[in-house]
Formats: structure tokens, sequence, C-alpha cells
């Protein structure tokens, strides 16, 4: 099979995309996946995103999204981003993009070099500090530390992405978090399905940045986050510890091209 590919990623997390509308691509092949996504025997990316004909006609495109080890995982926010912008690149939508993703439908806006993507709303009614997790189209368990720089993020990421609190679930993304002034915070994510540190994850900061309002460590409504590969802006409004309107904010690049025979 000859397949024809592009490499984007979004503030480091990077992804390769097929268009799929004609249906081609193997979908169920794990192996291929994981093959495709190695960065030794492969291409090499975080994930992998195909691009496939709208579930309804007023959706402009729907988006399949599997990690890098082969498996279709929960939605991707930096993945969701740099789809708007393939799309966007493809002219599949002219302002404003509708599609659906495995947990619901979104949308995307591609403007002054950023893309945004509106997220699901998410209710936080059940935090506290000592107990931080949201599932904000992934599941994200949240942990503060002065020490974010410093911390092995692999390790200490996997001791809880494997713990028997998560394990009926499988399992969790893990998100070391450090306040940086009022409205900034810097963002170390553990990624399950990549079984590592990402530069970046877009619903990891999603769910920092509601996370970080709803337990009153800011009051903005726009919240600055700094991850290794970059920086985003998550802005939301609220009723209480009930937020909608969630968009993801960021830049996205596309990085090569290519053909690959599999």
């Amino acid at each position: 099979m000859k397949l024809n590919f592009y490499k984007y990623h979004g503030t480091g997390n990077d992804f390769i995309i097929v268009d799929n509308r004609m249906a081609s691509f193997p979908k169920n092949d794990a192996n291929l996946i994981n093959k495709l996504c190695h960065r030794r025997f492969g291409i090499g990316a975080d994930g992998l995103i195909l691009l496939e004909k709208p579930v309804n006609e007023q959706e402009d495109f729907k988006m399949v999204y599997y990690n890098s080890d082969g498996n279709q995982s929960s939605m991707c926010g930096n993945g969701g981003r740099c789809l708007v912008a393939f799309a966007k690149f493809l002219k599949v939508f002219e302002n404003e993009a509708v599609f659906s993703a495995i947990d619901g439908q979104h949308k995307g806006i591609v403007k002054d070099g950023l893309v945004s993507l509106k997220m699901k709303d998410i209710s936080a009614e059940n935090l506290n500090e000592k107990e931080l997790f949201l599932d904000s189209g992934s599941p994200h368990h949240i942990l503060f530390s002065e020490e974010v720089e410093d911390i092995d993020v692999k390790k200490e990421g996997a001791k809880i992405r494997y713990s028997d609190k998560y394990e009926s679930d499988g399992g969790t993304n893990v998100d070391f978090v450090r306040q940086t002034g009022e409205d900034s915070f810097l963002v170390r994510t553990y990624e399950r399905g990549v079984e590592d540190e990402t530069y970046s994850c877009g619903t990891g900061v999603t769910a920092v940045a509601l996370a970080v309002h709803a337990i009153g460590k800011t009051l903005a409504k726009t919240v600055h986050l700094e991850t290794p590969g970059g920086k985003l802006t998550v802005s939301f409004k609220n009723e209480e510890k009930n937020y909608k309107d969630i968009w993801l904010t960021g830049p996205t690049e596309q990085v090569f091209k290519g053909e690959m025979e599999c």
C-alpha cells in the first residue's frame, strides 16, 4: 500500500495526518499505525489522525485519532487543532469548521496564524485541591509541584497512570503543574498511549485551566499555559463550576508531506 501523509505539530505535539475520505486506510491495523508513529522505524509521531467524510451534512469532516501505540484513543486537543489546520489547507471549509470526534461535535477556527478548537462542556463540581481529576475529552489527573522542571515525568506519570485507582478505566493522563503568574501556569504531561512525556497536550492544558479556576488559583477566564513545546491559551465561560464555550488556542505547523510504502 502506498500511503500519502502529512506531518503536523501543535506546540510540539506531533501527528501523522491522512486524508481518508476515500476510506482506503487500514484503520484496524494497530501494528501498522504503531510502526508509522515509531520514531526509529517509521515516520515518527505522538499519534495518527484520519480526516474522514462527515457523519452528517451539517458537519465538514470527521476526526479519527490513534495514539502512537496503534489504538484508537479519546479526544486529542492539539490533534484536533492540527486537523482543523489540515482541513483548511485542503479547503474543506471556508470560515468555521464543524466536525465530529470521539467525544462529540467540535468547532474550529483558523485566524491570524492560530487555530482555536471548541472543546466539550465540562463540570468541575467534584474538584478539590487534594483530588484533582477532570475529563476534558480525555482523562487527566493533575498534580501541583514547585519543582515541575525537575520531575521525571515518564517515571512519576507512569506510577499514577498504572495505579489501581485508574486501572478499571484504562489508566489516565497525568499533568504536573506550577503557577507562574496570576493567570499563567507551566504544564508538563505524561500521556497514556504514548507512555511518555509529550511536548504539549491540548486536553491536558484545558483540564488544568478549568481546574485552577475551579479551585480558586486564578480568577481569569483566559488562562495562559506554557508547555515544553510552546504556549497555549484556554478561554471559557462558567456558571459556578460548570464550564462552557471552552476554546483551546495556539499555533500549528505543517512540517512536511510524504509518501511511504506500507
